[in-house]
C-alpha cells in the first residue's frame, strides 16, 4: 500500500515537472549580454521584444508577447526552429544601442542571427503575433515546374530566379537563405532538373528580373555558395535607390532617420519619374544621409497643400527634414549639372533653414571699381545735407539690411512617425 502510494506520488511529480518543462520552453527567453548572440545563431527565428519596464505601452505588450509565446510553441515545437525573447533596455542599455532601439516597445525579428530590416508594427495581439511569426516561416521561394512560367512572368515587380540541379545542392540552400532575408523586396522563384536543364548550360545559375519589359535581366557572376556576396547582389537588386512611400510604410522610412528628398508625381506621369530616377542615380553617394523618395500627387495632396501647391502644380520635388519642408525651386531645372546635388548640400550645410528663416543670404558684393578721377567738390551752393535727409539714408540703409522673416512650412511626414499613443519614444538627438 504504501509502495503504491510512493509510486502516486512520484507519477504525480512527474506529470508537473513535464508541465513545467513544457512551460519552460514556450516562455520568453530573457536575453542579456552573455547569451544573446548565442540564442539569436542556434534559432532559425527569434523574435524579439525590446521593453522598459516603466513604459506602460510595454506592460500591456508583456502579457501578449508571453501568450503569443505559447501559441507559437505549440504551433512550431521543433527546437531551434523558433524561440520568443525579450530585452530590457534599462539594464540592456549596449543591446538596446546595438539595434538601434529609439522607442517602446520595439519588436524586431532575428533570422539566423541576422536583423530582418522590417520590424513588427501591426496589432498587438496574441492571434497577430502568431500570424505574423507564421508568414515569417513560410517558404518565399515559389517552385515553377514549367519554363514557360518564368517566361511570361509579368514584368510588373522585381524577380529574382534560380535555376538548380536540386533542392539538396549546397547552391539552392544558399539561394533559400537569401530569399528568406529578402522576402519583402523579391519574389523569388527556382526550378530544378530537368525543368532548368536549358537554362543550365553552363551550370547552376540565378537572373534578376526588373520592372519593365524594356529592362534587361542580370545575370549573378559571383560565387553560389557565398550567402553574404548574393545577399548583397540581391539587395541591391530588390532595394530600389527611388523608393515609393505610401501610408503603409511610411513609420518605418521615418524611423530610418534620414531626410526625405520627395518627387510628387502624377501615376500616369511616368516621364518626370525616369527624369528623377536619373538625377537620382547620380547622387548615389548620398544615399546614407537622405532617403530618396516618390510620392502619389493625388495620396499625398496635404503636404501640397502645406507648400501652396495643388496636384495641378505636379510634378516637383520637395525636401522634408521632419522640422521644415524645402520646395527645389523649379521641377525643369532638376537636370542642370549640380543643381539637385546643391539643394541637398544646402540642407545639410543649414543654408536651406537659414534662408527659410530670414530669407536668401546676402549676396558677395563685387569690389567698387577704382576710379581714375577724383569726384568733383560739392559747390557751396548745395551746402551740407541736412539733418533730415542724413537721418532718412540711415533709416534706408538699416532698412535693408533687417533679414526678411519668412514663415517656415513645418513637416508633414513627421505625423507619419511612430504614435505616441502606441510607443514611448526616445528622443536623443534634434531634427535638422
Amino acid at each position: 500500500m504504501c509502495e503504491m502510494r510512493f509510486v502516486k506520488k512520484r507519477i504525480v511529480i512527474s506529470a508537473a515537472c513535464l508541465m513545467f518543462a513544457f512551460h519552460c520552453t514556450c516562455d520568453v527567453i530573457k536575453l542579456e549580454s552573455s547569451n544573446i548572440d548565442t540564442i539569436l545563431k542556434n534559432n532559425e527565428l527569434v523574435f524579439v521584444n525590446f521593453y522598459a519596464d516603466w513604459c506602460r505601452f510595454s506592460q500591456m505588450l508583456t502579457p501578449v508577447f508571453k501568450d503569443a509565446s505559447d501559441l507559437v510553441a505549440k504551433e512550431y515545437p521543433t527546437a531551434g526552429q523558433v524561440v520568443f525573447g525579450r530585452v530590457d533596455c534599462d539594464r540592456e542599455t549596449g543591446i538596446a544601442s546595438r539595434f538601434h532601439v529609439n522607442k517602446y516597445p520595439t519588436m524586431k525579428l532575428f533570422r539566423a542571427g541576422q536583423l530582418v530590416k522590417r520590424e513588427y508594427r501591426g496589432k498587438r495581439s496574441a492571434e497577430s503575433l502568431r500570424d505574423f511569426v507564421r508568414e515569417q516561416l513560410r517558404d518565399p521561394v515559389q517552385e515553377f515546374t514549367s519554363l514557360d512560367t518564368i517566361y511570361e512572368l509579368p514584368r510588373v515587380k522585381r524577380n529574382i530566379i534560380g535555376y538548380f540541379t536540386s533542392k539538396e545542392s549546397p547552391e539552392f540552400e544558399t539561394y533559400s537563405k537569401v530569399a528568406k532575408i529578402l522576402k519583402d523586396d523579391c519574389f523569388f522563384y527556382a526550378g530544378f532538373g530537368e525543368v532548368s536543364q536549358p537554362e543550365r548550360t553552363t551550370g547552376d545559375n540565378i537572373i534578376f528580373k526588373p520592372i519593365g519589359e524594356s529592362n534587361p535581366e542580370m545575370v549573378y557572376l559571383g560565387s553560389l555558395t557565398n550567402k553574404d556576396l548574393l545577399t548583397a547582389w540581391s539587395q541591391d537588386k530588390c532595394v530600389p535607390l527611388v523608393r515609393e512611400i505610401t501610408f503603409a510604410n511610411g513609420e518605418e522610412l521615418t524611423e530610418e532617420g534620414l531626410p526625405f528628398l520627395i518627387l510628387f508625381h502624377k501615376k500616369e506621369d511616368t516621364e518626370s519619374l525616369e527624369i528623377y530616377k536619373k538625377e537620382v542615380s547620380r547622387l548615389v553617394n548620398f544615399k546614407s544621409s537622405v532617403n530618396f523618395l516618390m510620392a502619389d500627387c493625388e495620396t499625398f495632396s496635404h503636404p501640397l497643400h502645406h507648400l501652396g501647391k495643388t496636384v495641378r502644380d505636379c510634378p516637383l520635388v520637395a525636401i522634408d527634414s521632419f522640422k521644415h519642408m524645402y520646395m527645389f525651386p523649379n521641377f525643369d531645372e532638376i537636370s542642370n549639372p549640380g543643381k539637385l546635388k546643391q539643394f541637398i548640400l544646402d540642407l545639410h550645410s543649414g543654408k536651406l533653414h537659414r534662408e527659410f528663416h530670414h530669407g536668401p543670404d546676402p549676396a558677395t558684393k563685387a569690389p567698387p571699381a577704382v576710379q581714375s578721377k577724383a569726384p568733383p567738390a560739392p559747390s557751396k551752393a548745395a551746402g551740407k545735407p541736412s539733418a533730415t535727409t542724413g537721418q532718412a539714408k540711415q533709416e534706408a540703409k538699416s532698412e535693408q539690411s533687417k533679414p526678411v522673416e519668412t514663415s517656415p512650412p513645418e513637416s508633414i511626414f513627421k505625423a507619419l512617425k511612430p504614435s505616441e499613443h502606441r510607443y514611448t519614444v526616445i528622443r536623443n538627438r534634434d531634427e535638422l
